[in-house]
């Protein structure tokens, strides 16, 4: 499964993007997460929907990360390795 995210709320300046990718890796996802001109940060991420979901509840969890809404649609899968910093 293959999933692009945008999340909405205090997800710039907080260590979004670090501790997606420390999460993503541990966990064993692949994709990458940038930051917007708008204020948002969009995600793809691939892998298992539990271990997706694992991954949005880990970085929900960080002290200073709010995410006060998410869009998410699944998108097609592709071949890649490892998860990275845009």
């Amino acid at each position: 499964m293959r999933k692009r995210i945008l999340f909405y709320g205090r997800v710039q300046g907080v260590g979004f993007r670090y501790s997606s990718y420390t999460e993503a890796n541990l966990i064993g996802l692949t994709g990458w997460v940038r930051n917007l001109s708008d204020g948002t940060v969009e995600m793809e991420v691939q892998g298992t929907k539990e271990k997706i979901q694992q991954l949005i509840e880990n970085i929900s969890s960080q002290r200073f990360i709010s995410i006060e809404y998410k869009e998410e649609e699944q998108i097609e899968e592709i071949e890649e390795e490892g998860f990275e910093i845009r």
